[in-house]
């Protein structure tokens, strides 16, 4: 798991070939304007999907992981406290993971919590579980799928 803002994005473009054109849709007026739809930035490789929704609590929050993508999560608006645990460390599990959603999820209790305000970014990797969308107020992000 990655923490910071997009000003220091520059640095992490060498951890993955599309990172760079990830950061820079984020960089975008089109990242900000993302209503509903998902953006394809390219193909099934890269894209973005908006999300603006109130946060949940902290128990209602569940550990998720993915296996095919790699998640970077950017607040446009709020704080997003994000809990994350290792994945292998994970054993109580909620849904299997399934090819489909590329996704499982765990009843598991995150190592720690992380608050991620507006204008910073986290990147969880296949190895990160992580349980977004805790706060009291809502949330404005993008989502950026970038496959592994």
């Amino acid at each position: 798991m990655i923490i910071d803002s997009l000003e220091n994005a520059s640095k992490y473009a060498p951890l993955n070939p599309l990172f760079k054109r990830a950061f820079a849709y984020l960089e975008s007026p089109a990242a900000m304007a993302l209503e509903n739809d998902r953006a394809e930035i390219d193909g099934d490789r890269l894209y973005a999907i908006p999300s603006r929704k109130p946060g949940k609590k902290k128990s209602e929050a569940k550990l998720e992981i993915h296996r095919r993508y790699i998640d970077i999560h950017y607040i446009v608006k709020g704080i997003d406290t994000m809990g994350w645990k290792p994945a292998h460390r994970c054993g109580s599990i909620l849904s299997a993971y399934k090819e489909e959603d590329d996704a499982a999820t765990f009843n598991d209790e995150p190592a720690c919590w992380c608050p991620v305000p507006a204008g910073s970014f986290a990147i969880f990797f296949p190895e990160d579980a992580h349980a977004p969308m805790v706060s009291d107020g809502e949330i404005h992000k993008v989502i950026l799928k970038v496959a592994v």
